[in-house]
């Protein structure tokens, strides 16, 4: 009891902090439509969940198994597979959370500053968008946060049993994305928060220097799992998709650099919102104080985001969120900065000081909570970054029509035997049909591609059932005329003049 006394207020806040994640998190969480990679993924995890010899199948497409392989779980007890797979990735978005909380506290000693950081996340618009999706860079920035920290307590304390722990960390990252192999190139850079004046300094130094080979050595052990499949090879042929190899880059090394920094920047800025920048700009502006860690936060945010300036050829909003978490703590640091200032100068006065600070905590996360909110309850309106919004919001890959299809479907299917043919043998179609309708034995689902001249072999199911023909792709808005369908119904792909639509296939006797 005495200990509840203690700490009240610090537990009052967490669990205010914690149940203010949640709701927001979790409100409306089926309300934007499955987009498409997460079909594939979710698709992925549920035939891994049922045919053993799958449980590498993400490595068809070059990417590691982690976040599948945690979705295999969580379809096991949850009956919506995108509901499961959001919630993976809510999960992992609330240890992010924690993450940030322990680095904060370990780089600058302030529970105001680790609390406060905690709330901004919540509230971070980007994170609201990775978290309430079944992607995989909400569990990635997990991954990146916790091996940042327990990357400084190895600096700082070198031990053993912290350079194991680094070394679990650091493997499930990179079973997850390969851009977690950040956590091991930027080790030497924890440097920067050695001690040097300590006693015996030199075998000190020897022994982090050790453990943090030793801590590298474990995650690239944890990789090498992934060479137990024939597909191993796979990855480095999904990465040169979005990277340039280095045989490639060289040829060119700054031709796209410039523009790809600029759209880097752009999505960074319209995440952060103006708040947010200002606070980061200022904790520069006061280098000085906590210098050191504030160099390993800019390092660890600046060096993958001009890496990936430099080599990105295939880039997205999402692969610098991890980075971008990087800035958070400095926000932080910054709005307990100008408390402390307030406590200063009301000194005399405790209650104008904390009106102040209610104020401008209040300023600073109401544009922030504003688009959050937005984006779980309105996502076609919500004011975020304008690619993701293209992409997850308003374009043919966002599932428009996907909900609607499989009631229709299912509502056919209840008596009698019916086809279903896709547009599309990968991605949106047909993974997220058979991802709720595979298990129907009167359902049988079957993707093309091209279709730009009609699949002769629909025609044979069409003899025998009812048969359908779903379209989405922006080349098929109008249907050329010789394709023997009728239109049953259409549903609009968010603000575009593109539909999604499903067609009754009409038998060559009618």
């Amino acid at each position: 009891m005495q200990l509840i006394n203690k700490y009240k207020w610090e537990i009052l806040a967490s669990i205010l902090l914690a149940v203010a994640y949640f709701v927001l998190r979790l409100i409306f969480l089926g309300s934007l439509p499955i987009f498409t990679d997460e079909a594939i993924y979710l698709r992925w995890a549920q035939i891994a969940l049922n045919d053993s010899s799958w449980r590498f199948i993400s490595l068809t497409d070059g990417k590691q198994p982690m976040f599948v392989w945690v979705a295999m779980i969580a379809l096991k007890f949850i009956h919506d597979p995108l509901i499961a797979g959001r919630l993976v990735s809510v999960v992992t978005g609330f240890l992010t959370m924690l993450g940030l909380f322990a680095l904060t506290l370990e780089l600058f000693k302030n529970k105001r500053t680790a609390f406060l950081v905690v709330a901004l996340y919540i509230v971070y618009p980007f994170a609201q968008v990775l978290d309430r999706m079944a992607l995989y860079d909400s569990m990635v920035a997990t991954f990146y946060v916790w091996a940042l920290y327990v990357s400084v307590v190895l600096v700082r304390r070198v031990r053993l049993d912290i350079a194991y722990t680094l070394g679990f960390i650091i493997g499930g990252g990179v079973l997850t994305k390969s851009s977690n192999f950040f956590s091991i190139y930027l080790l030497p850079f924890l440097l920067i928060l050695f001690d040097f004046k300590q006693k015996f300094v030199r075998k000190k130094l020897v022994d982090f220097i050790l453990l943090a080979g030793f801590a590298a050595a474990i995650g690239y052990g944890f990789y090498t799992i992934l060479r137990l499949s024939p597909l191993y090879d796979m990855i480095a042929t999904k990465n040169a998709t979005f990277v340039y190899p280095i045989s490639e880059w060289i040829n060119h090394p700054f031709m796209y650099f410039f523009s790809n920094l600029n759209g880097l920047t752009s999505w960074l800025l319209q995440y952060l919102t103006p708040a947010y920048i200002i606070l980061v700009l200022l904790s520069i502006v006061f280098i000085n104080k906590f210098f050191k860690e504030k160099i390993v936060l800019l390092l660890y945010f600046a060096l993958p985001f001009v890496a990936l300036a430099l080599f990105g050829k295939l880039i997205y909003p999402r692969f610098i969120f991890l980075m971008s978490l990087m800035l958070l703590p400095l926000v932080a640091w910054s709005l307990n900065f100008i408390f402390e200032k307030s406590e200063k100068l009301f000194a005399k006065n405790l209650l104008y000081s904390r009106i102040v600070q209610v104020l401008l905590l209040a300023i600073v996360v109401a544009y922030p909570l504003f688009v959050s909110v937005f984006f779980a309850v309105n996502p076609l309106r919500a004011p975020i970054a304008d690619e993701d919004h293209g992409q997850y919001v308003n374009g043919w890959a966002a599932g428009w029509g996907v909900k609607e299809s499989i009631a229709f479907f299912e509502n056919q299917a209840k008596n009698q035997k019916i086809f279903v043919a896709t547009e599309g043998t990968f991605g949106l179609m047909p993974e997220s049909l058979e991802l709720y309708m595979i298990n129907n034995k009167n359902i049988t689902i079957k993707g093309y591609w091209p279709v730009d001249i009609f699949p002769k072999s629909t025609l044979s199911y069409a003899q025998k059932m009812p048969s359908y023909f779903v379209f989405y792709q922006p080349q098929h808005v109008v249907i050329p005329i010789d394709f023997p369908l009728k239109l049953v119904f259409e549903v609009q792909q968010g603000d575009t003049n593109n539909y999604y639509r499903v067609y009754q296939i009409i038998p060559l006797n009618r």
